[in-house]
């Protein structure tokens, strides 16, 4: 009998410890990749304590796993992978690993890790919002955008790349645009950092958005970031177009009201000096005759 249940209570202790060991090293979760004009972290939840670190694991698809020197028993929640996913068009996977903490030793010889999804950086990374500056021509008839295209977090022979040198032909630049203080819009794509704009109303002012446009990426992808809204100079408008009722109304009112203090200053300062002279002429001595 006691041989009996020598199997199964070596099983129980084995079970007890297992899950000792691994429940004082818990899984990370919610591991995400983000990334912005290829500025590519590797972010997870929770905090540690002071009783276990996490350490980043990544690889191609397929591929041996390597790790960031600066992401080994760490007790930070991100990695910054940028400059180690080196070829773009790859897809790539992570694991966060649960490990003892920097110094500390375990018996364990696998530790608990979680997964992250596949990323490519050339199809995933975010596109934020580029800079533009708007001219207006001086007869009024052509409004020009000057693009600047956004910087990206990869170098290249000391050069820092902006998303032009990466995405080359396939890179746009979609274009939103309404009157001003209308709220209709209108789009426009251009392939050109200088996008020209013609068919807009003589001497009425525009307001512009703008942000980068992939086509050939996925429908959630093809779009960047928005940028600021920048609007044409206003120089055509009339007086009463550039100022509503009420500001007109309340401008002759101040008018009108200084003008009626100025002419009750006047009355009073004219009758205090009459009476102040009729009071002179009163106190003279009477003339001999």
């Amino acid at each position: 009998m006691w041989t009996a249940r020598l199997p199964a209570a070596l099983f129980i202790v084995f079970f007890l410890r297992t899950h000792y060991v691994s429940g004082s090293y818990p899984r990370a979760q919610n591991v995400t990749w983000k990334s912005t004009n290829f500025k590519t972290f590797l972010t997870w939840e929770p905090k540690p304590s002071v009783e276990y670190s996490y350490t980043v694991e990544f690889s191609v698809v397929g591929g041996n796993k390597q790790r960031n020197p600066h992401c080994i028993r760490s007790s930070a929640t991100l990695c910054d992978l940028s400059s180690s996913l080196t070829d773009l068009n790859s897809s790539y996977t992570a694991d966060v690993l649960s490990e003892p903490p920097l110094g500390a030793t375990s018996d364990l010889t696998e530790f608990p890790y979680t997964s992250a999804p596949r990323f490519c950086p050339y199809k995933d990374t975010d596109i934020g919002k580029p800079e533009f500056k708007v001219e207006v021509s001086e007869d009024k008839k052509k409004t020009t955008l000057y693009v600047t295209d956004p910087l990206t977090a990869l170098f290249k022979d000391g050069r820092q790349l902006n998303i032009r040198d990466i995405f080359s032909d396939q890179l746009q630049y979609k274009v939103t645009y309404r009157k001003n203080k209308s709220t209709g819009k209108k789009f426009y794509s251009s392939k050109s950092n200088v996008i020209e704009l013609t068919d807009l109303d003589q001497g009425e002012s525009y307001c512009f958005s703008v942000q980068a446009y992939i086509p050939t990426r996925s429908i959630d992808k093809q779009l960047g970031e928005l940028s600021q809204t920048q609007c044409s100079n206003d120089d055509g408008k009339s007086f009463f177009e550039v100022y509503s009722v009420g500001v007109i109304a309340g401008a002759i009112f101040i008018i009108l009201l200084l003008i009626g203090l100025i002419i009750t200053v006047t009355v009073i300062c004219c009758k205090r000096r009459k009476k102040a002279l009729k009071s002179g002429k009163e106190g003279l001595p009477l003339r001999d005759v």
